[in-house]
């Protein structure tokens, strides 16, 4: 008798954890208003379209508090162009709305990735170069996005194909471009800013330059990142994976003393 009991209670168990598990991986109930009233703007995705930009994995929106997120539903951003939702949805279905943006956001979700994220800071900040180009919780460069809020959204499987193939389904503006002034010199970097008239870019050192156009004899748009090609053959699988344990993972991982201590 008290093996049947431990027996179906182990059943019970595991009953109960698949059924938690199904549900967590579940998208919150605000998933059909986000995709009819939002997503025709924002993308099924929340990353942005013509019309509207990326609201899921800009940093600068997931730090904002829910109470804010809420507000901005209700009220719309008129100069920005987006309506008010306060008269079309009650307040719990807002509240479904921002709850479904946090998952977009990666909130919720649970990331595993074998790798050690004090050795993958170590890396992004040395051996690596990544901080070079890319900036993470206020330190790095410019020239690249910025990473905070990367891992969060991402999937570990994502965030590897990202660094080891830079170029698959590259977003047209983090494309390089390249310059040719009617002197010949040639510059190749970011674009920052474009009109009729002027380009603005960013090489890689991370300076800025300002072209008329008047002045360029070519002006070539790559379909390439500025992202080093070789991160699958320079970096070993266990340093793929600490890189990648640090992204999901950074906001929690410190400094190590030793090397605050050199820093000092």
């Amino acid at each position: 008798m008290y093996r049947s009991v431990s027996r179906d209670l182990a059943k019970g168990l595991l009953l109960f954890s698949i059924v938690a598990t199904i549900s967590l991986a579940q998208p919150p109930a605000g998933q059909p208003l986000f995709s009819s009233s939002c997503a025709g703007c924002h993308g099924l995705d929340g990353r942005g379209g013509e019309h509207a930009p990326n609201i899921a994995t800009d940093a600068r929106v997931q730090r904002l508090e829910d109470a804010d997120l809420t507000r901005i539903v209700h009220d719309g951003i008129p100069a920005a162009g987006m309506p008010a939702f306060g008269s079309r949805f009650d307040p719990g279905q807002i509240g479904a709305v921002v709850s479904y943006l946090r998952f977009l956001q990666g909130r919720g979700q649970t990331a595993h990735v074998d790798g050690n994220a004090v050795k993958g800071r170590a890396l992004f900040f040395g051996a690596g170069r990544c901080s070079e180009c890319h900036m993470m919780h206020g330190q790095g460069g410019f020239l690249g996005p910025d990473l905070s809020g990367y891992g969060s959204s991402h999937s570990p499987d994502d965030i590897r194909e990202s660094i080891v193939n830079p170029n698959k389904d590259l977003e047209p503006r983090h494309g390089a471009i390249a310059v040719t002034t009617r002197s010949g010199r040639q510059y190749t970097g970011a674009l920052r800013n474009e009109d009729n008239f002027s380009i603005q870019m960013q090489t890689r050192d991370g300076a800025f330059h300002f072209f008329d156009k008047s002045e360029l004899a070519r002006v070539e748009r790559q379909a390439r990142s500025l992202m080093p090609q070789d991160y699958g053959s320079r970096l070993t699988k266990a340093e793929l994976n600490d890189l990648i344990r640090y992204l999901i993972t950074s906001p929690s991982v410190q400094t190590p003393a030793k090397e605050e201590d050199e820093d000092q």
